[in-house]
């Protein structure tokens, strides 16, 4: 089943650079804005059921050409002379075959011309943004939705926000 899941390639830098909240963190660090960005998509997996694959390119960070898994999301760190667009077309070239349907979340429309021919489907900076943002009301309303209906005597309303919060993240990985 985990191979018929449609997939959501991600461009990781193009969403730090117009997602307004993920711009001013890169000010402070770009580790913390990939970081906040990784926590968003993980939620965003985790209600829609696509398979997030954020992409960067590595030559931000040392380590080129890295693949590793983080909140259940794949990430990928492009080698030294790939960029982004480039993992990108190939990963639509190798998933292709084997998913139902490729979403790719770019601003970079004109370069990722190949994959949108291969029948990769665009989903724009912004569109994606408001995607995650309408989920991320959804789930909350659901949270506000579950503390009402139950009772104060249950393990969750007898935790601490910090030590659920920690849960939370340990369900993730």
């Amino acid at each position: 089943m985990e191979e018929m899941r449609d997939v959501l390639l991600v461009d990781g830098y193009n969403m730090i650079g117009d997602w307004p909240e993920l711009t001013k963190l890169s000010k402070i660090g770009l580790q913390e804005a990939r970081d906040r960005l990784l926590e968003r998509l993980a939620d965003y997996q985790a209600y829609t059921g696509r398979h997030v694959i954020a992409v960067f390119d590595a030559y931000r960070v040392p380590g080129h050409g890295k693949s590793f898994a983080q909140n259940k999301i794949q990430i990928y760190f492009t080698s030294e002379k790939e960029t982004a667009d480039e993992c990108i077309e190939r990963l639509v070239r190798e998933l292709s075959h084997r998913r139902r349907q490729i979403y790719v979340a770019t601003s970079d429309l004109v370069e990722q011309h190949v994959i949108f021919g291969q029948g990769a489907l665009r989903i724009p900076a912004r569109e994606l943004l408001t995607q995650v943002e309408q989920i991320e009301r959804e789930i909350q309303s659901k949270i506000a939705e579950d503390r009402m209906n139950s009772s104060r005597n249950t393990l969750g309303g007898k935790l601490s926000p910090e030590v659920k919060k920690m849960f939370e993240r340990w369900r993730r990985e």
